[in-house]
């Protein structure tokens, strides 16, 4: 892996979102709009080289739209299904990432593609 390359952070924005009642049930489009704002404004706490954000969105939540800084990318079905596609895309390129998400089953499938994992407060505080 270059050192160069920016840390590939990938969020799971169902599991992120979801970690907090906030009512983000009523409006998720708009909750995942948030969560992209925050991650643009923040970027990942306690991180101090720089990072490639990627908002993985389903649901109510497709079409969030991109803002400089985090690629939102809608899942055309299950969002976990395509959250390891980039993943696995990232491992293909030699890419470190971090997949933020409390989801077990998540978690196992990213693991075994050499992702690490951190929970939903890496980025919500």
């Amino acid at each position: 892996m270059d050192d160069n390359t920016p840390l590939l952070l990938i969020v799971d924005a169902a599991n992120v979102v979801g970690s907090v009642p906030d009512g983000w049930w009523r409006d998720r489009r708009g909750a995942a709009e948030r969560l992209r704002d925050r991650l643009a404004a923040d970027g990942l706490p306690g991180h101090a080289g720089p990072v490639e954000i990627v908002l993985v969105v389903e649901g109510a939540a497709r079409g969030v739209e991109s803002v400089p800084g985090v690629r939102v990318e809608s899942a055309p079905g299950s969002g976990d299904d395509h959250l390891v596609q980039v993943v696995d895309a990232a491992r293909a390129a030699d890419r470190a990432c971090l997949v933020v998400t409390a989801d077990r089953e998540l978690r196992r499938r990213v693991t075994e593609l050499g992702a690490e994992v951190t929970g939903p407060r890496a980025v919500r505080e």
